[in-house]
């Protein structure tokens, strides 16, 4: 059975979810970009970590899930010197990953608040 694109996107950003639950992610977001005719994205997932090690465990699992469920690996992975803000491309979907003070700073979830933003409950 073949996936519709913009089915894609959405269990893309899905398994992003999950990779950061898998690694105890705060505060995860989904904001649909599809309806603001962008070509960015259609979804960005972000979370916060509380140290690096952390958030790069989240950018790892984030990875691992998707190449695990879907085979696909990203077009481009930014910030892993510092570890304060992650990027992951994935064309349809982009997954950021942040430490809490970068995250309050860009604010992301300001920026693009007229896409559609789905909160997920912290795992503990």
């Amino acid at each position: 059975m073949k996936v519709k694109k913009a089915e894609s996107g959405a269990i893309l950003a899905e398994i992003a979810v999950k990779g950061m639950q898998e690694k105890k992610a705060k505060s995860v977001v989904k904001i649909d970009l599809r309806k603001l005719n962008l070509s960015i994205a259609d979804y960005f997932i972000i979370c916060h970590a509380e140290s690096d090690k952390q958030i790069d465990a989240i950018a790892d699992s984030v990875e691992d899930e998707i190449r695990n469920a879907t085979g696909e690996k990203p077009f481009s992975r930014e910030g892993f010197k510092l570890s304060e803000w992650i990027i992951l491309d994935y064309g349809d979907v982009v997954v950021h990953i942040f430490n809490r003070e970068k995250r309050g700073y860009y604010h992301l979830e300001d920026l693009w608040s007229d896409g559609i933003i789905k909160s997920y409950e912290d795992v503990n």
